[in-house]
């Protein structure tokens, strides 16, 4: 029992990254889309689950590769996807019409964001290894606590941004590009508060 509990801290660990950007797709949608909360669930939960399996299958080989870039991967999408958002938001301050509300989900920045959010799964998917652990159950809960945690976070985004819909796309950007300095500066071993 001990080691379930101490895999779904782990993945709830993991998974704030994914429900901070839950929430920032959360800003943009005018009421809750169903089907796109458990799209974004199934793409940030299974990277959440792939990563660290991928990292388990590498093991120790090459770790020392893996972990010295994995940070600058993280920021470098998340601050392209993020300045993306704060320049589409500043659009449509001047254009003060927005044109689509709830805009369909960018399949390809999901998955940018997906892989971007779940690099850090691959170090713990190493030390799976080290550590002997069952991969199938880690994995699980893992990706399950992702997924619905994933989940809440566009439910929290949606009651948030109804409020405050012109600010959101770039409330959204900023976050995200904050999330990717913040794994930079984790990493380099800058202090973060």
């Amino acid at each position: 029992m001990a080691f379930v509990i101490e895999l779904l801290l782990i993945g709830v660990g993991l998974s704030m990254d994914a429900f901070a950007v839950a929430v920032c797709k959360g800003l943009a949608m005018r009421k809750v889309n169903k089907k796109q909360a458990v799209v974004i669930g199934l793409f940030f939960g299974g990277f959440q689950a792939l990563m660290p399996f991928i990292g388990w299958a590498l093991g120790t080989q090459f770790e020392s590769y893996i972990t010295r870039i994995d940070h600058w991967i993280a920021f470098i999408l998340l601050a392209l996807i993020g300045g993306k958002m704060v320049v589409e938001g500043y659009r449509l301050e001047e254009d003060e019409t927005v044109k689509e509300l709830d805009p369909p989900l960018d399949l390809k920045e999901m998955f940018l964001l997906a892989i971007a959010t779940s690099i850090d799964a691959l170090a713990v998917g190493i030390t799976f290894a080290f550590l002997n652990y069952p991969i199938v159950k880690c994995i699980t809960i893992i990706g399950l606590t992702t997924f619905v945690l994933s989940i809440v976070g566009v439910v929290v985004g949606n009651m948030f941004g109804s409020r405050y819909q012109k600010k959101a796309e770039i409330a959204g950007g900023i976050i995200l590009i904050l999330i990717g300095v913040k794994i930079l500066f984790e990493h380099l071993g800058i202090l973060v508060l």
